[in-house]
């Protein structure tokens, strides 16, 4: 499933979901490179 993180004040990146971390974020995969950031609400990622 593709999911929308924040990394920033306006950097977001898209990838492939990976798991959920204790802190609320989450770790998303773009080709063979990790993201870690806040998920985007569904409603702004439209």
């Amino acid at each position: 499933m593709l999911r929308t993180i924040v990394l920033g004040s306006c950097v977001m990146v898209q990838g492939q979901f990976v798991r959920d971390l204790p802190d609320g974020r989450i770790v998303v995969r773009v080709d063979d490179r990790l993201f870690a950031g806040r998920p985007v609400d569904n409603c702004k990622a439209a």
